[in-house]
């Protein structure tokens, strides 16, 4: 008979060890080591094995009928790639408190219309969740409450009642009883995982988990449970503003360029179908150091307003600040002021933000910060109907950026007048197709001498 196998297993990278260690030879976590127990599995004769059917060729796979649910938000419908496919298994990802179990049990009142849901809380009894329905106003009668947190009699239940739809809050409470390690531990939540997949798979349901994040704001236990799953969502905001972000990292049924925006509010988490309007909102005026630039997330344009402030500092090595915009790209701009426009800030503290909690991720946003340094160092506003979007080369140049014509429609719908963009972008271009004017520039000098002119 084999005997049981004692190994120290990382709790965030899965690194096996024979031995306990402080901190692991893999990812360098501190004390991440947690003592696990494998049971050998049971052996079996290989009579009892069955041959793969390979009967199914990929031509004669039906892709015609309709395979994924609508979720009645509109947001999270585009974020998953139209809706959610049948038999697919979704990991909802966020920091506690940001609106994932919310959004779930909101999501309930439309699918309870026509199919049937089976919410599966092992961390709430029923009556708590209950609660939560009422002050979300889910009333619907196909909603099936479960406070239980063992793995296989769920999915010995999902087996039995078949419902249409599982959400499973959360994966690092459930548990396998014939595993030694506790809920949460990087085993439990990636065989749970596994078993939850096999369910979905089998039955054709879709299954919705939660996970929470660990304060690197990674899934908390396992990079592998990101393996498992079809479609890995974040969810994203700060504390202090009512605004979340819902960003697909992986999707096997669409694409990951997608986000989906939400406010929250005292009935739970309200679309916003205008994420620029929401970001622009309450913008100062006659002020030097803001700008507005667009960015796209996936198929969207989005205006967001850059903000910087550069002043005197006190400090023998001048500090530097950037919230929302890579913080090695300001020093790459900096750079570019001060070589290539004889502009000086080796003496000042700069501080960078991108209002809202939002992320510039691209370099179309360069133009824009640029703009900003220029603006505040010279004390000099730039007119609330500007923006500017374009990338910045190390000889000062201003380079073309792709979904051009979406970004200028975007801000000729928001009202600006004036667009600042790269020359060389305006060969594709009618202008007489937009009313906005735009205005073309090849380096940053050229672009600052246009906001030293009076503008109207």
């Amino acid at each position: 008979m084999a005997k049981s196998k004692t190994v120290f297993r990382c709790q965030q990278c899965g690194f096996e060890s024979p031995k306990w260690n402080g901190k692991c030879p893999s990812c360098g976590a501190w004390n991440s080591l947690v003592e696990e127990t494998i049971q050998p599995a049971a052996a079996k004769a290989p009579a009892s094995r069955k041959k793969a059917d390979l009967s199914n060729f990929i031509q004669e796979v039906d892709t015609q009928e309709d395979i994924r649910y609508q979720t009645g938000i509109g947001e999270l419908d585009r974020v998953l790639g139209g809706g959610l496919v049948k038999g697919s298994i979704v990991l909802l990802g966020g920091e506690p408190g940001i609106g994932k179990s919310t959004l779930l049990l909101q999501i309930c009142e439309f699918f309870g219309v026509s199919h049937s849901i089976l919410y599966v809380s092992g961390e709430e009894s029923t009556k708590q969740i209950k609660l939560r329905a009422e002050r979300l106003h889910v009333t619907t009668e196909s909603l099936y409450l479960l406070a239980n947190n063992d793995a296989q009699s769920i999915c010995d239940t999902i087996a039995a009642c078949e419902p249409d739809i599982v959400i499973i809050d959360s994966i690092q409470t459930m548990q396998i009883t014939e595993l030694s390690s506790s809920p949460g531990s990087l085993t439990q939540v990636r065989e749970c995982t596994n078993l939850f997949m096999h369910t979905a798979k089998q039955h054709d349901i879709p299954i919705f988990i939660v996970g929470h994040v660990n304060k690197d704001g990674a899934i908390a236990g396992p990079k592998v449970m990101e393996h498992i799953v079809d479609t890995v969502l974040y969810f994203e905001g700060e504390r202090n503003f009512s605004y979340r972000i819902l960003r697909a990292v992986k999707n096997r049924f669409g694409s990951t360029n997608e986000i989906g925006v939400f406010e929250m509010m005292e009935s739970g988490l309200q679309e916003v179908p205008n994420p620029s309007a929401m970001l622009l909102e309450g913008r100062p005026l006659n002020v030097s150091g803001t700008c507005v630039t667009c960015v796209m997330e996936g198929s969207r344009p989005i205006l967001a307003e850059v903000q910087v402030l550069v002043t005197k500092s006190s400090l023998p090595s001048p500090r530097r600040t950037a919230n929302g915009f890579d913080y090695n790209r300001l020093f790459i701009i900096l750079a570019i002021l001060e070589k290539r426009c004889g502009l000086f800030y080796g003496t000042l503290d700069v501080y960078l933000n991108v209002v809202g909690g939002f992320r510039l991720d691209e370099p179309s946003g360069d133009l824009a910060v640029a703009l900003c340094l220029y603006s505040s160092l010279t004390d000099k506003s730039i007119s609330e109907h500007v923006t500017a979007f374009g990338e910045l080369g190390l000889g000062g140049e201003v380079r073309s950026i792709s979904n051009l014509t979406q970004r200028i429609l975007e801000a000729e719908r928001m009202g600006f007048q004036t667009c600042i963009i790269p020359k060389q972008s305006m060969r594709g271009l009618q202008s007489s197709n937009f009313q906005i004017q735009l205005v073309g520039v090849r380096t940053l000098k050229e672009a600052f001498d246009f906001l030293e002119q009076p503008q109207v």
